[in-house]
């Protein structure tokens, strides 16, 4: 989950148990019997669709968020391939327009400002991360338009209080806690006595250490070192190396993308430094793209703050994957949460339109602030006054070995259906 989430992902200003939560979305998947993964769309295969509908979005598929841009328009292709071959939206024919802002702000505005006056697109999607979901949704709502996105659940997307924006995925401040109340919860005897923190500056992931932390310490974990870097930091060897320094028992590190946790692992490998327990906030659960950056070896162990994982109990999102595998390649395992986050924007745009009889932005707008639950790839999806999906789920994830290959898990909470055992401590890096 990622900067957006996930997710950049998430990915958060709720505490929730996500135990429940579980169990309830993995109810409502049942019940969809053999719904397709984009809800509710009609079957159509064999008709003619209608005139087209131009749907915008701007991502970013170059710059510091490329690796999650792009893992971002492939879900949102895969949402539009199926819905086209099932009816389309209200029968016509689904145009994604998507320009690249080059992952910085300034440019996400401009374009979304471009999408809706010079292209004329009938709706909008979202970009990716929190850092470019406010000035997008600021432009968006200026003219009046929706925002449904899967990237931006940072606190301070919601704090603008539009009432035009929301977030699909779960909100980003409880990311860290399920992790934090596994560790909490360990006897005192094995459980960890000491964690180093450290995040990049994002309103994405240092929103997510305050609650994690206070956790950790109220259990005991010390705090020996703490640290906040800019987005703009290119070496992050001084960093890690102070947490290799510090000889912290567990270390939770806020990155927004695999360069970042890469630089740290190869770091705390060369130092011979083996914490019990490493969580980031993104990167591992960016698939191949991870497994590739720093070995499949080095990546067991490592776990992940998210909200989804490929191995998703939900028919909707093990039939979203198998579609994946089948037009981009690679494995089930190699999904990014991306796609799953971008997809869930997309069938809940189709919820909307469906239930508003066409694709008026007021309309949709009034409808998903109808505190109505909707089903999507990643679970439920109900919005407050704000925007926020408080039906989402949060989970931490970890890759582990299954029948001798690389497999992406749920491990925590324990107790949550679909949930496998933590490796815990990590193995020793290379083993």
């Amino acid at each position: 989950m990622t900067q957006g989430r996930t997710r950049g992902g998430g990915r958060r200003a709720r505490v929730r148990t996500a135990v429940g939560g579980a169990s309830a979305v993995l109810l409502a998947a049942a019940t969809l019997g053999a719904w397709g993964a984009a809800s509710g769309a009609s079957p159509a295969r064999h008709e003619k669709l209608g005139s087209p509908v131009v749907i915008g979005a701007s991502l970013s598929l170059s710059g510091d968020f490329s690796t999650d841009g792009q893992a971002f328009d492939r879900g949102y292709h895969l949402w539009q391939s199926w819905q086209n071959a099932h009816g389309g939206l209200l029968g016509h024919k689904i145009v994604l327009k998507i320009l690249s802002d080059k992952s910085t702000p300034t440019q996400a505005a401009t374009n979304y400002n471009a999408l809706i006056t010079s292209d004329h697109a009938k709706l909008v999607i979202g970009p990716f991360s929190s850092l470019l979901t406010v000035p997008s949704a600021k432009a968006a709502h200026r003219h009046g338009y929706a925002l449904i996105e899967g990237a931006g659940g940072a606190p301070a997307v919601f704090d603008l209080k539009l009432t035009n924006v929301f977030d699909v995925s779960y909100p980003v401040a409880t990311g860290l806690v399920p992790f934090a109340k596994w560790v909490a919860k360990m006897p005192s005897a094995t459980r960890p006595k000491t964690a180093a923190y450290a995040t990049i500056t994002t309103i994405f992931e240092s929103s997510q250490f305050p609650l994690a932390r206070k956790i950790l310490t109220k259990a005991g974990v010390k705090t020996v070192y703490t640290k906040a870097f800019p987005t703009e930091t290119t070496d992050y060897t001084p960093i890690a190396s102070g947490i290799v320094s510090s000889h912290a028992t567990i270390v939770l590190i806020g990155t927004t993308a695999v360069p970042q946790i890469s630089s740290f692992m190869s770091t705390f490998e060369s130092a011979h430094y083996n914490p019990k327990a490493i969580i980031a906030t993104a990167g591992p659960d960016q698939g191949a793209d991870f497994l590739k950056a720093v070995g499949t070896k080095n990546a067991i162990g490592m776990m992940v703050e998210g909200g989804w994982y490929p191995g998703f109990k939900s028919k909707a999102s093990e039939a979203m994957v198998r579609r994946y595998v089948k037009r981009y390649g690679g494995t089930a395992s190699s999904v990014n949460a991306d796609v799953a986050e971008a997809y869930s924007v997309g069938q809940v745009l189709t919820e909307a339109v469906k239930a508003t009889h066409g694709f008026t932005n007021r309309k949709i707008i009034h409808f998903l602030h109808g505190h109505k639950t909707l089903q999507t790839v990643q679970g439920p999806v109900r919005f407050n006054a704000k925007g926020e999906n408080v039906a989402g789920l949060d989970f931490a994830f970890q890759w582990q070995t299954k029948t001798g290959k690389p497999a992406f898990e749920q491990v925590i909470p324990p107790t949550a259906k679909g949930s496998v055992p933590p490796i815990y401590p990590k193995p020793v890096w290379g083993s």
